[in-house]
């Protein structure tokens, strides 16, 4: 499974990227206006950090619209990823900018049926949004779940990506499932480093190694 981080924010981006862990980028405008950049700057200094895909919104309705934005922002640099609505629209949009050789990102994907149909468009991405569906009481694993299983059935290319992921049990039963890609915060990026057991047992071993030298035996 595939890491991307989600953010604008270039020192939250360095130190993930300095794990060698990190797979790619996804951002929207929420997360560029949080970065106080302007948007083609932060994303062609993204793209200078990640070598792996850095997904970039569209934010037109109409799909002639999409496409000539998309066209602008793709030209920032080759690892740029364009994010197009689940809309009728941003569908007719994933078509035009496949015939053109622009990667598509189709975003804002909460049921099975929009999963399928985003795939027919072969984009790169299709990004299913987990915890704007949780809040409602949506059925999150059956997402996930769904979205591979169909993904499987009729042999799309289209990666799976977990999106708006929460905590850590979310990543979980994207792991369970088999989804292509989950996109993080950077906290639960670092979190998934940690156990209490982990810590506990460090300690354990530094007690003894300082046990191993006060013997004389190191």
């Amino acid at each position: 499974m595939k890491i991307f981080l989600d953010t604008a924010d270039i020192e939250s981006i360095k130190r993930a990227n300095d794990t060698g862990l990190l797979d790619g980028i996804t951002t929207n405008p929420s997360k560029v206006l949080e970065s106080g950049k302007k948007f083609y700057d932060v994303i062609k200094e993204i793209c200078q950090i990640v070598k792996g895909p850095v997904s970039a919104e569209a934010v037109a309705v109409k799909a002639e619209d999409i496409v000539k934005e998309a066209v602008i922002i793709a030209g920032i640099a080759p690892n740029v990823v364009i994010k197009v609505p689940m809309t009728h629209e941003g569908l007719k949009a994933s078509f035009m900018l496949k015939e053109k050789g622009i990667k598509v990102n189709v975003t804002m994907v909460f049921a099975a049926d929009q999963v399928l149909l985003a795939l027919k468009t072969n984009p790169t991405f299709v990004s299913i949004v987990i915890s704007r569906l949780d809040k409602i009481g949506g059925d999150v694993v059956a997402l996930i779940n769904d979205s591979v299983k169909i993904k499987q059935n009729y042999g799309f290319n289209g990666e799976i990506l977990a999106a708006s992921i929460k905590n850590r049990a979310n990543v979980i039963d994207c792991m369970k499932a088999g989804i292509d890609i989950v996109t993080l915060p950077e906290n639960i990026f670092f979190d998934m480093f940690n156990h209490p057991q982990t810590e506990y047992g460090l300690r354990e071993f530094d007690v003894a190694w300082d046990n191993v030298k006060k013997a004389g035996l190191a």
